[in-house]
């Protein structure tokens, strides 16, 4: 039987004055990516997520609401077949100063939303693609 490893992560958003910002980061084999990680024990899925955010990228955000979960399965070189399933969360940025942990990630930055799914679509991952375009929508904000 499969081993099953849980993630968490979001989409995060911040409203700057007039205007909306979604953050993308810039993941270590240079790819376009969203802030995740796995969970640890004791942790909630939620807490997993908000962790992982303020981990990778400096901000402290509020859950708004689920977006989806991505499921896949890859090859561990310990454990073989891994089931892996990843739950996105829309998060609101309220505090916390932007800065990628070099540890795990390349670079992360704000971007305009449509700037943003251009990224998505040109330079990200394709099982993202569902949870950016959802998220987005939440926000208003069809692509």
């Amino acid at each position: 039987m499969a081993r099953t490893e849980i993630s968490a992560g979001g989409v995060v958003y911040r409203k700057v004055e007039d205007r909306l910002e979604v953050q993308l980061i810039m993941d270590r084999y240079g790819k376009i990516s969203l802030a995740k990680g796995k969970m640890e024990p004791g942790e909630t899925v939620e807490e997993t997520a908000l962790r992982e955010i303020e981990e990778e990228t400096g901000i402290v955000g509020e859950i708004i609401a689920p977006v989806d979960i991505i499921k896949y399965k890859y090859i561990n070189p310990v454990h073989g077949e891994v089931d892996k399933e990843v739950h996105y969360y829309l998060v609101e940025a309220k505090g916390g100063l932007l800065r990628p942990q070099v540890e795990e990630i390349s670079g992360v930055s704000w971007y305009d939303p449509a700037e943003a799914w251009l990224k998505q679509e040109q330079g990200g991952y394709d099982n993202n693609d569902i949870i950016v375009r959802k998220a987005l929508a939440l926000l208003g904000i069809h692509v």
